[in-house]
């Protein structure tokens, strides 16, 4: 693993704006890699097994497709990867380019446009890596929370993307997977398609192992057990939050009020698709100040350009 690969898959999450069920995650979360959460979901009639990342700061769910090319055959996650056939599911359907989607996604319809022609899309990613292919629709299987504790069967119907071509890190078997699914707030996203189709209510909750990289994903209101929850910030683009205060060892740090305002490319942003933590230079020197106070006897090492120290806890 390479710890810059942390730095470039985060830009490229980042970069990711094309614009409850209950499921558990397997991940990576070895700081050495580039950390991830992926779930099992089921596509098509008969439903067929999909491994995807789970990206709360993206939209469109998609997946390596049948006719794609430079797609991975093999996964170091030690999953069994699945190629989508539209033509093998009895539910699935192309979405051509003179549908409602298409032309929502695109803020119009598309020049050129005839209903004989798919509708395409493409992302190219900040570090360089690519998706490109085409919409369609099929059933999607799901868990979804029914009460306390409690999960029931449900599916419906989506339009995803069938990946035709990945480029970059998406193409690579080391942390290969069968696509991502995006939970931002677009019209486009999994969950806003089954919000709108009244199947659930547009509604996530997530609980993220950050050991292993596993947890639980739930779509849907979770009624039990209790959870404490912190007011998003409206009408941006990414899920902020308004961070109030840093502690260190139970001291809270002396910082000046306007550091962590919300506003143009600024604020703090949740993001399931980003491994690393990232502070103001500011608060970082701050940060790094009160642990070392503490801890006098720690020495940085220098790894991949990273300043590391190890810690144990005593």
């Amino acid at each position: 693993g390479n710890i810059t690969a942390h730095l470039a898959h985060d830009v490229s999450r980042r970069g990711r704006l094309l614009d409850a069920v209950d499921v558990p995650l397997g991940g990576l979360g070895l700081p050495t890699d580039t950390g991830l959460y992926y779930t099992k979901i089921e596509i098509g009639t008969p439903p067929k097994p999909f491994h995807v990342q789970v990206d709360t700061g993206s939209d469109i769910l998609w997946v390596n497709c049948i006719t794609c090319d430079k797609c991975p055959h093999k996964s170091g996650l030690g999953i069994d990867l699945m190629l989508y056939d539209p033509k093998g599911s009895s539910s699935g359907s192309t979405v051509s380019c003179d549908q409602p989607f298409c032309a929502a996604t695109y803020g119009g319809k598309l020049p050129g446009c005839t209903a004989s022609l798919p509708c395409e899309y493409s992302v190219m990613y900040g570090d360089g890596s690519t998706t490109t292919g085409y919409f369609v629709s099929d059933s999607l299987q799901y868990n979804q929370v029914s009460g306390d504790g409690q999960t029931r069967y449900g599916n419906g119907s989506v339009t995803f993307g069938c990946g035709a071509q990945q480029g970059g890190d998406l193409g690579n078997t080391n942390q290969a997977l069968d696509g991502i699914i995006g939970f931002g707030q677009s019209n486009t996203s999994m969950l806003s398609q089954l919000a709108a189709a009244g199947k659930v209510k547009k509604i996530f909750s997530h609980c993220l192992d950050t050991i292993t990289g596993g947890g639980i994903f739930a779509i849907g209101e979770v009624v039990q057990p209790k959870m404490k929850s912190t007011p998003l910030i409206p009408n941006m683009p990414h899920y902020n939050v308004k961070l109030k205060s840093i502690d260190v060892g139970g001291t809270a740090l002396q910082l000046p009020s306007h550091i962590f305002e919300t506003g143009e490319k600024k604020g703090t942003i949740i993001d399931s698709g980003t491994t690393l933590t990232y502070l103001p230079e500011l608060v970082y020197k701050e940060v790094m100040a009160k642990i070392f106070a503490k801890h006098q006897d720690m020495t940085f090492r220098s790894i991949q350009d990273f300043l590391c120290f190890q810690y144990h806890e005593r």
